[in-house]
């Protein structure tokens, strides 16, 4: 990537982590008495992201490696995207207005261009959809801990329907590629639909060839696949972990399940409002909802957001610090285009 569009991504995530704290809604002195209160306990609410994050690192390792040996990019480059990427998403109104460009334009010089863009794309549908797995498995656990009542049932019953529709889609899209036939949709669709279609005709070669390797990687790299969603399924599971040391800090009656139900419930809750940057309010009223439906004062769950809340820009912070190290100027060089792929 050029070291001028490195800046400017840079520059964006600095310029949201400083308003972000000029607007937090708490005057500093309670917030330092609150993170004094949680103890060697906020260190292991930050800690378990170094962990977190290098199992997604590790997920979309597998995807970019593709069975190649050795691989173009070092884990280590991966682990320091992934952190960067994602501290750019948690910045940026969203979600994936900052941290996916940004890593497709880093790994371009050193893959090219329509591979760094399908690695992205497929790591992001292997994200999304191991959080909609992740949300199908907290149904399920939900009813072998609960009772649940009928209008609980209803819930459930809803969010199972959408997680197996939208399951049965990404599917579809990992066996045939997804990139041309969205582009397709989005051209129905008034005010965008001129730009979808300007940018598929100018770009149909490109697309085609993005396409051709996401449907690859399901069809024949299927340990690469499974091996990418083993892991990113596993990094959803352990961010109950930060649920469960803030809780330890409020109250002995918690367990790790409760927690993975109160993730389920608050990453649900939060994605309704993507478009929040943060999602700022959305991820507190989430933790409150779903500590109180699992019979936990309300008031927990305002304190586990506000704590994550911290977490998150404190590591906002890491990643935009790191955006500035490991930068070889060799990999500020463009790599050569990847010949088209053929079609018949």
């Amino acid at each position: 990537m050029k070291p001028l569009y490195r800046n400017i991504f840079f520059l964006l995530g600095a310029v949201a982590v400083v308003i972000m704290l000029l607007t937090f809604d708490m005057d500093y002195k309670e917030l330092w008495s609150h993170i004094r209160r949680a103890g060697w306990w906020f260190g292991a609410v930050v800690g378990v992201w170094v962990v977190i994050y290098f199992f997604n690192a590790v997920s979309w390792y597998f995807i970019i490696r593709n069975g190649e040996s050795p691989s173009p990019v070092s884990l280590g480059k991966v682990y320091k995207l992934t952190i960067s990427g994602f501290a750019l998403n948690y910045a940026t109104p969203c979600g994936l207005m900052g941290g996916e460009p940004y890593r497709i334009m880093e790994l371009t010089p050193i893959i090219g261009s329509s591979r760094a863009t399908s690695s992205v794309i497929l790591y992001v549908m292997m994200h999304i959809f191991s959080h909609i797995c992740f949300w199908l498995a907290s149904v399920v656990l939900y009813i072998i801990m609960y009772t649940p009542d009928f209008m609980m049932w209803l819930l459930l019953a809803a969010v199972t329907v959408f997680c197996l529709l939208a399951i049965y889609f990404f599917i579809k899209g990992y066996k045939h590629g997804m990139i041309i036939k969205t582009l397709r949709v989005l051209s129905r669709i008034p005010w965008v639909g001129k730009y979808a279609m300007r940018f598929s005709e100018s770009k149909h070669e490109k697309l085609l060839q993005i396409d051709s390797q996401i449907a690859e990687l399901h069809s024949k790299h299927s340990t690469t696949f499974y091996a990418s969603f083993l892991f990113e399924f596993c990094a959803r599971v352990l961010t109950a972990l930060e649920i469960f040391f803030i809780l330890c800090i409020l109250t002995s009656e918690v367990n790790f399940f409760n927690c993975v139900l109160i993730m389920a419930f608050t990453s649900l809750f939060g994605n309704i409002f993507f478009f929040s940057p943060m999602q700022l309010g959305a991820r507190e009223g989430g933790f409150a909802l779903s500590v109180s439906a699992l019979s936990i004062s309300g008031a927990f769950g305002v304190y586990t957001g506000l704590i994550t809340r911290v977490r998150e820009v404190i590591w906002i912070i890491i990643g935009l610090v790191l955006m500035r190290f490991g930068n070889s100027p060799s990999q500020d060089v463009q790599k050569p285009e990847e010949p088209s792929a053929q079609t018949s």
